[in-house]
């Protein structure tokens, strides 16, 4: 169904569903499959959704869904509670920060942008982990955590680019 423009953008369609999809595919690639004796990678798919809510439209319920798709996250993966949770929020208010500096910006900025909200969140991680464990992750497994989930720009500029006249007080 297409939204016509000037109809409010509604909090299921913008924000449930795409953490929902994002989920599945959390699930999808943590399935046991080898190809040429290589793993699946695994994004950490709920990062695009912490960038392009913070430079979409701004909401209180955002950080809520990011918190919960957070805490799905270190249940799924066994890793302490709130440690993924605490990583998307601070990625999201790195993103909401630099805001007003992407917005109408080049792919090219979004994308560096993006880059540095992902690195902040796996360094959040890797920092938190090391407190909790006492012991440092495998960095090159956490490098490769990072290169998967920054591979995933494309579905995060394609969220911007079909929500990005949502908020229709600003028109």
């Amino acid at each position: 169904m297409a939204r016509h423009p000037s109809q409010p953008l509604q909090p299921l369609i913008w924000l449930g569903v795409p953490l929902l999809l994002a989920l599945v595919a959390t699930l999808i690639f943590a399935a046991p499959l080898r190809v040429w004796g290589l793993a699946l990678p695994e994004p950490v798919f709920p990062l695009v959704l912490a960038f392009a809510w913070a430079v979409i439209r701004p909401s209180l319920l955002g950080p809520w869904l990011l918190l919960l798709g957070g805490l799905f996250l270190d249940l799924f993966w066994g890793g302490p509670l709130g440690l993924w949770g605490l990583s998307l929020l601070i990625a999201y208010a790195v993103t909401l920060l630099g805001r007003s500096l992407m917005v109408g910006q080049d792919v090219r900025v979004l994308f560096g942008w993006y880059l540095v909200a992902n690195v902040v969140a796996f360094s959040c991680c890797y920092f938190f982990l090391l407190l909790d464990a006492k012991t440092a992750p495998n960095l090159a497994s956490t490098f490769w955590q990072l290169a998967a989930s920054t591979a995933l720009f494309p579905a995060a500029y394609r969220l911007i680019e079909r929500f990005e006249d949502a908020d229709i007080r600003f028109r």
